[in-house]
């Protein structure tokens, strides 16, 4: 007799039932498509969305959605919250994209790290705020092909460290940058590489939203890209790199934990692409909002556990093996 074991695999992330929660059709003006949004909780309660919206040219800016409960009731602004500024900014000619949002204690302002593209192709750029009304540009900190960036929340032996994704001859991996004042970049290491053959991450990949700090080191969710017959397919995975080594990475999972499925994530302007650049993190310290863009149409919600996604990348996560140089 021939036993079968239907196995499931464990659900880390659970989709809200009013997904998506944002689209084109709630803008105050015309735009194409709205999505890959930073996220931050602002400190009265209410849930701040720095969207990447889209117009009918191609071209992105941002603009920001506040609500109450992260999910609806939301107030977008009027007019676009931050454009892009090509006569003083050059590198933001063909607009500016996926911003990732963080607060740091030092400064007390956030820093929104964002791509600014140009036609020497995309560069991370930097702007910092403190009410997400004004904000003072810094420039590029990381010139072309460079993107999927976010700044860490604190220092990192006296310097600031910078989690991104450049381009190269021998890939598109995660490295980390570190700086002494914000302007002036260097030392970097590499910290994750794609993988050859069929994996889901063999593409490409990328940091999705900014690190999350946990005592156990900082838990990165990142997304992978495999290249298809039928085109390109985007899901997250974890990671979890040492808290004062962030070019160490401790864990890594093989398998991917969140991908499309919904018709809104497998159909649009982008077929098959879950995208998160922002989360928020509820008052409990362990529920966690995951704002994505789903398949460049839209915005979603996803809610996990962190303490979930702890345990679930210590029992199938492994520590990776980075050869000596690429």
């Amino acid at each position: 007799m021939r036993t079968t074991t239907n196995r499931r695999y464990e659900t880390l992330f659970h989709r809200h039932e009013r997904n998506p929660i944002l689209t084109a059709a709630d803008w105050p003006y015309p735009v194409n498509s709205v999505f890959n949004a930073g996220a931050t909780l602002l400190p009265d309660g209410t849930t701040l969305l720095l969207c990447r919206v889209e117009d009918r040219r191609g071209h992105s800016h941002l603009c920001a959605a506040r609500s109450r409960n992260g999910v609806d009731g939301w107030k977008i602004d009027p007019e676009p919250t931050l454009l892009p500024d090509p006569e003083r900014h050059p590198e933001e000619l063909w607009g500016i994209e996926d911003p990732r949002i963080t607060y740091v204690p030092e400064l007390e302002k956030y820093a929104v790290v964002y791509t600014a593209y140009s036609r020497s192709g995309p560069a991370v750029a930097l702007a910092l705020t403190q009410d997400f009304r004004h904000f003072e540009r810094c420039g590029v900190i990381m010139p072309p092909e460079d993107k999927d960036a976010a700044l860490l929340p604190r220092r990192i032996r006296d310097r600031w460290a910078l989690i991104h994704r450049p381009v190269g001859p021998m890939g598109a991996h995660i490295w980390v940058s570190y700086s002494p004042d914000l302007t002036h970049w260097g030392e970097q290491k590499l910290v994750l590489e794609t993988r050859r053959g069929g994996w889901w991450d063999s593409e490409r990949i990328g940091l999705s939203p900014p690190p999350l700090e946990t005592p156990e080191g900082w838990l990165i969710i990142y997304h992978g890209v495999r290249r298809t017959v039928s085109g390109a397919i985007y899901r997250l995975g974890l990671a979890l790199l040492d808290l004062e080594k962030p070019e160490k990475c401790l864990l890594r999972s093989d398998d991917w934990v969140f991908g499309p499925e919904e018709p809104y994530e497998r159909f649009g302007d982008v077929n098959n692409v879950v995208f998160p650049c922002g989360y928020v993190l509820e008052p409990d310290g362990d529920t966690l909002r995951l704002y994505y863009g789903a398949a460049d149409t839209c915005i979603a919600l996803a809610t996990g556990s962190v303490r979930a996604l702890l345990g679930w990348l210590k029992r199938h996560g492994r520590e990776p093996v980075i050869p000596p140089a690429l």
